[in-house]
């Protein structure tokens, strides 16, 4: 959260937020065709700076490739995985399709082709201001062993206003939804925010006995208890009532887009946020990108430049949905409370019995801090022993516990035999 330009709004009672929206709007389609430019000189540079009389004019492309990348988009990327290496070295094509659909989701499924019988695995994507193809490597790894669905997230500021709002108790019904299309035996994964509805979505279909409650549920740096350790992001979530962050935070899509009148909290303002507490990081690495560029070194270049093109694609939030999260996650605790409800019912995470538990933390993150995922484990108090488990990895920030090159040695082989288990 941008704790720099929040303040700011604080100290000035005056700013409309919906008039920074319309500002942002305006500034963003003027700016577009700045950088559509800038893309198409580089793109020609690039073609010249092949020469070797030519090697100055890579200076050039690299200017004009970051006055490209500058800027945020609200589409979303392509997954594009259209292939995976087994652990056997074979490389075998990957087949996507959309499998359900809801004004505010899809439900993708990821199969190697000609595969069967893989574990059924329903990947939860964050909604936190970044598509689901943030969890590209994610993906790609766990389609070595397993058949993965993926809840993909529409941008709310596409979804027409007569589609109704989505809250918190929805996001818990999609997960209820999803699995129960899945079928018995499948299993859950929950990366960062989506870790609380989804033990709330498990919890409540054990209270019902539902057969389609998942073999196996991992929750991966969540904040299931934000009482432990609290991180900045936590104590600015505290900072203020509830209704400054109604008040403050919540603008309405401007005119002109498919979602035109919806409340929402902007993407632009979430990830101005999170950059605002590593500007410096963002800083060098675009100063890398120039340099790495100017040098050919490509392939170094294009790594950075890949990261930030998914970086930059961002999401609105629902209204409903972000503040009913910062109420009931972050400021009164509900979950671990015992006080969290779904549609008038309590949320017993004791009643779940049958569902293999796994908790995963990254040593270094700075979102959600050791301890307040592992919550989950004295929660789920129903389960014997050894259905539970926890894995702490050593040297890892919040990003590195899904994706990188721990996450793909170290931490997915603990999952895999998690699923394994379970079975």
């Amino acid at each position: 959260m941008a704790q720099p330009l929040l303040a700011t709004c604080y100290r000035n009672p005056g700013v409309s937020f919906q008039r920074m929206y319309n500002a942002y709007k305006a500034y963003a389609d003027l700016t577009d065709q700045i950088r559509l430019a800038a893309a198409s000189s580089e793109r020609i540079l690039s073609l010249w700076g092949t020469m070797q009389f030519a090697a100055p004019l890579r200076c050039f492309q690299a200017y004009h490739e970051l006055v490209a990348l500058g800027g945020f988009t609200h589409r979303r990327p392509d997954y594009g995985i259209a292939e995976v290496t087994t652990d056997a070295g074979e490389t075998v094509p990957v087949v996507e399709e959309v499998v359900a659909t809801t004004p505010f989701c899809d439900l993708l499924r990821f199969s190697r082709q000609g595969a069967s019988g893989e574990p059924r695995v329903l990947l939860l994507a964050p909604m936190s201001g970044h598509f689901a193809t943030l969890l590209r490597g994610t993906i790609r790894t766990m389609l070595r062993d397993h058949e993965v669905y993926v809840s993909d997230w529409r941008n709310p500021r596409d979804v027409p206003l007569a589609e109704g709002t989505f809250g918190f108790e929805d996001f818990v019904q999609h997960i209820i939804d999803f699995l129960k299309f899945m079928g018995p035996q499948s299993h859950l994964v929950a990366v960062c925010q989506p870790t609380v509805p989804a033990l709330a979505a498990v919890a409540l279909m054990a209270q019902d006995q539902d057969p389609d409650t998942p073999a196996s549920l991992t929750l991966m740096a969540g904040p299931i208890d934000t009482r432990i350790s609290p991180t900045k992001v936590n104590e600015f979530a505290t900072s203020k009532p509830i209704e400054w962050f109604r008040e403050k935070m919540i603008s309405k899509v401007p005119h002109g887009l498919p979602g035109a009148g919806r409340r929402v909290y902007p993407g632009f303002m979430q990830l101005s946020a999170f950059m605002s507490m590593n500007m410096d990081r963002h800083r060098n690495a675009f100063a890398d990108l120039f340099k790495h560029r100017v040098d050919g070194d490509h392939a170094k270049a294009d790594q950075i430049r890949t990261f930030y093109e998914e970086y930059f694609a961002i999401m609105d939030l629902d209204a409903d949905f972000y503040l009913h999260t910062i109420e009931t996650v972050f400021q009164k605790y509900a979950l671990p409370e015992g006080n969290l409800t779904f549609k008038g019912r309590k949320v017993e995470p004791r009643a779940i019995k049958k569902t293999f538990l796994l908790t995963i933390e990254g040593e270094k993150d700075d979102i959600c801090a050791i301890g307040q995922t592992l919550a989950a484990q004295d929660l789920c108090s129903g389960l014997r022993p050894y259905m539970k488990s926890h894995h702490m990895q050593a040297g890892v920030g919040h990003y590195g516990v899904f994706n990188g090159r721990r996450w793909d040695g170290h931490i997915y082989p603990v999952l895999r035999e998690h699923i394994r288990s379970s079975m």
